[in-house]
């Protein structure tokens, strides 16, 4: 230490790749004023190979404002506490502070009595940033309400309105007004709306449309155009529209190509910057408007509009929609725009967002309105299995005994509706990437309902059961969602096979897992959860062999709004100690996003086996949605593929062996997945015996 008793020690000794770096960071929002930031310290190092340092960055909606990681210094070797410092001007766009330590190459380095300073004095003692007021801030004419509504709409005033939509989100992410962040673009709509309302026919909507656009004025002649790169293209904006006269009239389309031969090619716009880094959008400017409740026709318009427009420019996985996404425009706009109270409303969202098919898209905000709605389940866990849904354990033993089912029964059906025509019911409501997943989640959600007594028709074998089950309140039940194995993070099932659950892994004992693991035939990397931490490099490092790409992402492109670009191969280089065994990853319909992105770093693994089905089929960084009424969804905000490109959303991660649980095999407590693992990593002649036993407890 310098200084007190503890200092931060970076320690990168032995690492084989030396141009890689750790950082300790920390980030604070800039909401404080003054002229300059500096971070202020004490480093000592230790044969660091490349550099250590202090490091400092800004960023606003275009990240990398200032930086400074001290460099120019070239501090490394060996070297005993000096102080140092980095000073950066202040900058007016800044939003957020990162800072910290580094050291980048091999060695070991220590940093203490760290001080951040505003103009040489703390930063609790610096005054409160005064921002310039935004649009958002300064238009309030319709604060307390669109002043649109309507009970039904006419079919000439659903295709107005499905064209208006998608000539507002055009808008919105091209015309130079609107990117810069001068209008207030959802009160805009509301200004609009009445007159699309009111045209007669679709020529009338045009024209109305058409006078709207120019009273914005002409799009000025950009200074520096922007362009599309081909070179990285992996899917391109759909303008073809644009060019259509038959749908837009000559003038109209002749106004919409030349506002987007103008667009600006800035980096950022107002509704729209792509996250540090990562690079999924963030949509910064979205109102939520949380004072607003249906029935109130354009707040509910902005909503799909809002959504539909964010899928059709910035969602990544855009091209593999099932379904037309204009003819879901069109259908929406009724079923939203018409919805006569909040719960139809929110209803109409969730089964929008369901069109998205990703497992991240829900309407996070109103879940318990989703069927079957209730406040109270039946005590036991569900889940489909061959199309069936299985009873597999109890969420309350003891409230669960009163039932008398038993793991492996099958439900037939809930009240004397058939469980087939209720899941169809359901169905539409449920946001997912593939059907395993959006059962997975019916399961979960399959006894829901009024407090009291649910009549329960089941199968036992060949036998019929007609029994009364209590639901009981949500705070009563204890719900396991993983479906890994209980008890220790890391265990031996025998002298040749070690176990890992990432449930419940910790990022600080990777090596130790791996040290544990030595001598062993094959390592069980448990992925039928979600991880603890995040253990795709703290882990995989120690799988590989050599330096290995396991993944490939695309982008959005803030200048061409519904382009996303290749990005490069990301991959994973290999540190001490190697694991030599094999490796098998188990997988199933709860491995989702960041349990997904870790099965394919794995995967990376020359000795690496997928075990299990196929997986939710829902990756990438989440991009949040805030919708009128004070809802909220998210999407999938980056694409990711293998290196060679072949995709994962929907398709999720397709396993070498695929191995799901019977129901015979959930009545008898075994983890048949599990079971298909210690073959592959003992081979078929090892009796299940000889290994610590495998049952599920209930």
């Amino acid at each position: 230490v310098h200084g007190g008793k503890w200092a931060v020690r970076i320690d990168r000794s032995g690492l084989p790749v030396a141009q890689n770096f750790s950082t300790i960071t920390r980030v604070l929002p800039v909401n404080f004023a003054g002229k300059t930031v500096e971070l202020r310290g004490f480093i000592r190092t230790e044969d660091v190979s490349e550099m250590a340092g202090l490091w400092m960055r800004q960023d606003g909606d275009t990240p990398g404002l200032a930086f400074d990681n001290m460099a120019a210094k070239q501090l490394k070797g060996t070297t005993d506490w000096t102080e140092y410092s980095i000073v950066l001007p202040l900058h007016a766009d800044a939003r957020q502070l990162y800072f910290g330590f580094l050291v980048a190459g091999s060695g070991k380095g220590w940093a203490d009595d760290l001080q951040l300073l505003v103009d040489g004095k703390p930063i609790w003692e610096a005054p409160p940033a005064v921002r310039a007021a935004t649009v958002i801030d300064t238009d309030h004419e319709f604060d307390k309400g669109s002043k649109v509504s309507a009970r039904e709409f006419t079919p000439a005033q659903v295709a107005n309105l499905q064209l208006l939509g998608k000539v507002w989100g055009f808008l919105k992410y091209h015309h130079p007004s609107v990117t810069a962040g001068k209008l207030h673009w959802d009160y805009e709509l509301f200004r609009v709306l009445p007159t699309v309302l009111q045209a007669a026919d679709a020529d009338a909507g045009r024209n109305v449309i058409d006078q709207w656009l120019a009273k914005l004025g002409e799009a000025p002649a950009c200074e520096k155009c922007a362009s599309l790169d081909e070179s990285k293209i992996h899917l391109r904006p759909r303008l073809d529209w644009l060019r259509d006269a038959k749908l837009l009239g000559q003038s109209l389309s002749d106004r919409l190509q030349a506002i987007h031969r103008n667009r600006p090619s800035a980096p950022t716009q107002f509704f729209v910057a792509k996250s540090l880094n990562v690079g999924n959008p963030r949509f910064d400017h979205e109102p939520a408007y949380a004072h607003i409740k249906a029935p109130d026709t354009g707040y509910q318009l902005l909503a799909l509009y809002r959504m539909w427009n964010i899928i059709e420019y910035w969602f990544p996985y855009r091209d593999v929609l099932d379904e037309n996404w204009d003819d879901v425009l069109r259908e929406f706009v009724p079923r939203i725009g018409l919805a006569q109270d909040h719960d139809a409303y929110q209803l109409q969202l969730m089964a929008l967002i369901a069109k998205v098919q990703d497992t991240h898209a829900n309407l996070w905000s109103s879940i318990n309105i989703r069927p079957p709605a209730g406040a109270c389940m039946a005590p036991i866990a569900t889940r489909f299995i061959d199309g069936q849904a299985v009873v597999t354990g109890y969420s309350n033993a003891e409230a669960a005994a009163a039932t008398t089912l038993k793991p492996g029964d099958v439900i037939e059906s809930l009240d004397g509706v058939p469980l087939k025509t209720l899941v169809a019911r359901w169905a539409p409501y449920y946001a997912a990437s593939n059907e395993p997943t959006r059962l997975r989640d019916m399961a979960r959600m399959l006894t829901r309902g009024p407090c009291g007594d649910v009549a329960v028709r089941a199968r036992r074998g060949v036998e019929a059961l007609d029994v009364k089950a209590k639901r009981i309140p949500a705070a009563e039940l204890k719900i396991n969602p993983f479906n890994d194995q209980p008890g220790e993070t890391f265990r031996k099932l025998s002298d040749e096979v070690a176990y890992l659950k990432l449930s419940s892994v910790k990022m600080a004992d990777a090596e130790k897992y791996v040290t544990q693991a030595a001598g062993t035939k094959g390592l069980v990397i448990d992925l039928r959860n979600y991880p603890s931490e995040f253990m795709v490099f703290a882990l995989g490092s120690f799988l590989v062999d050599k330096p290995t790409p396991f993944v490939v992402f695309t982008s959005g492109d803030p200048a061409n709004p519904g382009a996303f670009h290749w990005g490069s191969p990301l991959e994973i280089t290999p540190r001490l100690p190697h694991y030599a065994g094999k490796v098998a990853i188990l997988i199933d319909e709860v491995t989702q996003s960041s349990a997904e992105y870790t099965t394919m770093a794995f995967r990376a693994s020359p000795r690496a086996t997928v075990i299990g089905s196929t997986t939710a089929g829902a990756d990438g960084n989440i991009s949040p949605i805030p919708l009128p009424g004070g809802l909220r969804s998210m999407i999938s905000g980056i694409g990711v593929f293998y290196p060679d490109r072949r995709p994962t959303q929907k398709v999720g991660i397709v396993p070498d062996i695929h191995a799901r649980p019977t129901i015979e095999g959930i009545r008898s407590g075994r983890d048949e997945v599990l079971e298909r693992a210690l073959r592959v990593i003992l081979g078929p002649e090892k009796p299940d015996g000889e290994i610590q036993t495998l049952a599920r407890p209930h």
